[in-house]
């Protein structure tokens, strides 16, 4: 899996072993579909969690699950994917007593094909912001749960 992510990290970022092992150890869930085609990772706001973007929702809502990251390898896009990672994300928020989920979609550089994919989800825009030290300027998007 984190040759899959280091393969698409211009839309994530490249991960050393120790950094991938750290990160998915302090997830509220990792999840993979089988032979490395697509993976999810996402942390609660009690993660010790040093990212930009996490913060960001820390500083604004009490409780959520933020996704971090999901890939889907090129040659299994349009599969249903990701749409079933984020299901089995959702499932597991409710079992946890979870009802909003965000994450962060990148406008520079344009990412349209997570943009329309969130869109079909029934996620909304929150906020933006421009990533100190990167080139990057992301929206920040969020989904309630119940409605």
């Amino acid at each position: 899996m984190r040759a899959l992510n280091n393969d698409n990290a211009v839309e994530t970022s490249f991960l050393v072993p120790e950094q991938w092992q750290s990160m998915t150890a302090g997830a509220f869930s990792a999840s993979c579909v089988a032979e490395a085609a697509a993976f999810l990772i996402a942390f609660d706001q009690d993660a010790d969690y040093d990212s930009a973007n996490f913060h960001w929702f820390r500083e604004r809502l009490p409780r959520f699950v933020y996704i971090d990251r999901i890939v889907v390898d090129q040659r299994h896009r349009g599969a249903g994917l990701a749409r079933a990672l984020y299901e089995d994300l959702f499932a597991r928020m409710r079992d946890a007593g979870h009802d909003v989920v965000g994450c962060e979609v990148n406008l520079i550089p344009p990412n349209p094909g997570s943009d329309a994919f969130h869109a079909r989800m029934g996620f909304t825009e929150m906020g933006r912001a421009a990533l100190p030290g990167q080139e990057k300027t992301v929206r920040y998007f969020s989904k309630y749960l119940s409605g």
